[in-house]
């Protein structure tokens, strides 16, 4: 069965972005990463910018976990902090983005919002370090002297969300149904990977 979703985490400068905004327009679907961020703001009145630090700062205690997790399931925000009460909204947004048809997801723990798991498939872009730092560089206009501090604070973040947020680490293979390394197979190669699990996929 072909999936309905299909959602994606990625180190920085694999190339994970433009994998997934290209796989969304060739199977003519909606692709969800920043935007859901831009729902958030715009429903509950937080910049983009506060939402972004929030997600910065999410630590991954134990404590919080737990109580995110449970709270997830019901929405209810009670007892979390703006952290958690954040994280509880972007999961609410990518539900309501869900429902609305076929989508990519990319970030924000996007996998854990779905409650019928067998229509997502999960994924991880990866990819060797020199061409990571070749992809920043060329692509983000970072300096060089700052392109592996720029990639370690990208790729924490997203750890420390992922953790705060499932209990689980965000680099584990295990977490995934396909691990794609975008320098062996390139940016084409991982589309092409994906494309007959979404592509042409009649809603059901």
């Amino acid at each position: 069965m072909k999936s309905r979703h299909i959602a994606i985490e990625r180190e920085y400068g694999s190339g994970g972005t433009q994998i997934a905004r290209r796989l969304a327009e060739e199977c003519g679907v909606p692709c969800y990463g920043r935007e859901i961020l831009e729902e958030v703001s715009k429903r509950y009145g937080v910049s983009v910018e506060r939402l972004e630090r929030y997600e910065e700062s999410t630590m991954g205690s134990f404590l919080y976990s737990i109580m995110a997790m449970a709270k997830a399931q019901t929405g209810d925000a009670d007892m979390l902090g703006a952290e958690g009460q954040m994280f509880l909204a972007e999961q609410k947004i990518i539900r309501q983005l869900a429902a609305q048809g076929r989508a990519v997801f990319l970030g924000h723990c996007a996998s854990e919002a779905f409650e019928d798991k067998k229509r997502v498939v999960r994924v991880f872009i990866r990819g060797q370090a020199e061409d990571k730092k070749r992809r920043v560089k060329q692509e983000y206009g970072i300096a060089a002297s700052r392109i592996e501090e720029t990639m370690r604070r990208f790729d924490k973040k997203r750890a420390n969300y992922y953790y705060a947020n499932t209990l689980r680490r965000w680099d584990d293979r295990n977490n995934f149904d396909l691990v794609l390394d975008s320098t062996a197979l390139g940016i084409d190669g991982c589309v092409e990977v994906l494309k007959p699990l979404l592509c042409g996929n009649e809603e059901l």
